[in-house]
């Protein structure tokens, strides 16, 4: 079966439409990275690294220090799927990120967010 093609597709040339959608809704991208930091457990440096070499989404994600251990508390739709039945993985991961991202935009509080 081929991959999906998200798969492959640069992290970085992703990165500031998840920006983008943040700020519009008078977010920052301070913000966002600071979700990506709690989803990934990657830090300012190493993610700075992974933006510059360009590494796709599964490599982003491979890469990943640590996946937070509460991204099952991560519920909901995104995109017409339910986040916490997706079956493939990588998709799984990539549609937390998304629907975190979502979440800021539409304005929910960090700390709910964060699951914290």
């Amino acid at each position: 079966m081929a991959k999906h093609r998200i798969f492959t597709t640069s992290f970085a040339s992703v990165y500031p439409y998840y920006v983008q959608k943040a700020e519009k809704k008078g977010k920052t991208k301070a913000e966002v990275d600071t979700i990506i930091f709690w989803l990934t457990g990657y830090d300012q440096q190493s993610f700075q690294k992974q933006l510059d070499t360009k590494v796709d989404f599964e490599t982003f994600f491979a890469e990943a220090p640590q996946l937070n251990p509460n991204v099952t508390k991560i519920t909901g739709v995104i995109c017409g799927h339910r986040v916490e039945e997706i079956e493939d993985e990588l998709m799984q991961k990539i549609r937390y990120l998304d629907k975190l991202v979502d979440e800021l935009a539409r304005g929910k509080a960090m700390e709910k967010i964060l699951r914290s």
